[in-house]
């Protein structure tokens, strides 16, 4: 008997275990408009591996609940086949994140990169090693699966995500410096001016750090409790704001603050569209139309 409870403990202890799910929740489109392709199963397997590759492989040691997960899109555009089993392709990164107490979800980042190259066989597994370059194409998901969670952490914890940017940081690295391959990737070094190089490098600018801190005020403090102090959520969400004009002035153009601009500008708009608190509106208008003039017929949109 004893030899048959053993066993059975042992799996009711698993059972009695808080199931572990993977951080993100990824849906991956591959398209191939600019290329000719004949052979369409290989592309639907490249996705599904591509989608598999983020969905199933944890990334942190943290537990997330099935509800918890990250959700994230990634359109991969192939533009080349330059030679069988190699590509050259555009990604689009577009993560969201829902408002607590709402079915509503704000863009957290929107993000395209112009130099994917990677090679691909359909028999082969995405294979990935922390510490190592294997393949172009696992750091470059991991690589992205690290900058998601990370802006989903500073989202929940001031600077919250600074870990999961130094472990992206060693994937950039790595792949930046490697000669075992010939995907030859600009992305990795500070060769152009808006590619994932900068992006991580903003993210972990010490000067661009009120963008970072202003993401908890923004979300924590702001819109996940805009439904029940909508007032107070404002308060906190002009105060994001400030920090980020300040890191904007400070450092004008950068690629982190472009990309909130071009995430937010809508959604800054309708919160502070309807204020009752005229100065506050008209502040908010004077400091994004200063900062992000691109947007700013948005911003005076909410004068009227």
């Amino acid at each position: 008997m004893r030899k048959l409870l053993t066993p059975l403990l042992f799996l009711l202890a698993l059972a009695a275990r808080p199931a572990r799910a993977q951080e993100l929740d990824a849906q991956v489109v591959v398209t191939t408009e600019n290329v000719t392709v004949s052979d369409r199963q290989l592309i639907q397997q490249m996705q599904n591996d591509m989608q598999t590759f983020l969905n199933n492989r944890p990334f942190t040691s943290q537990t997330y609940r099935p509800d918890e997960r990250i959700n994230c899109r990634l359109f991969v555009g192939i533009n080349r086949i330059p030679e069988n089993g190699l590509y050259e392709a555009t990604a689009r990164i577009v993560t969201t994140r829902p408002v607590y107490g709402t079915g509503y979800e704000t863009n957290m980042l929107s993000f395209v990169d112009r130099s994917w190259v990677f090679r691909y066989n359909p028999q082969t597994p995405i294979d990935y090693s922390e510490n190592a370059f294997v393949g172009n194409l696992s750091s470059l998901l991991s690589f992205y699966a690290y900058l998601i969670i990370g802006m989903d952490q500073d989202s929940f914890a001031r600077l919250g995500g600074s870990p999961y940017y130094d472990r992206a940081r060693n994937i950039l690295n790595n792949a930046a410096s490697q000669s075992t391959t010939n995907e030859v990737d600009k992305g990795w070094k500070d060769t152009e001016a808006s590619n994932r190089y900068w992006l991580l490098n903003n993210l972990q600018d010490p000067q661009l750090e009120g963008l970072r801190s202003g993401s908890y005020a923004y979300y924590r403090q702001g819109l996940d409790i805009f439904i029940e102090k909508p007032d107070e959520a404002r308060t906190s969400i002009f105060t994001a704001l400030q920090g980020v004009q300040q890191a904007a002035v400070r450092r004008p153009g950068t690629l982190l603050a472009r990309s909130f601009f071009t995430a937010k500008a809508d959604e800054i708009a309708n919160i502070f569209r309807t204020t009752q608190d005229v100065q506050q509106k008209q502040q908010v208008v004077t400091m994004m139309s200063e900062v992000d003039p691109t947007n700013s017929a948005k911003y005076q949109g909410m004068l009227k």
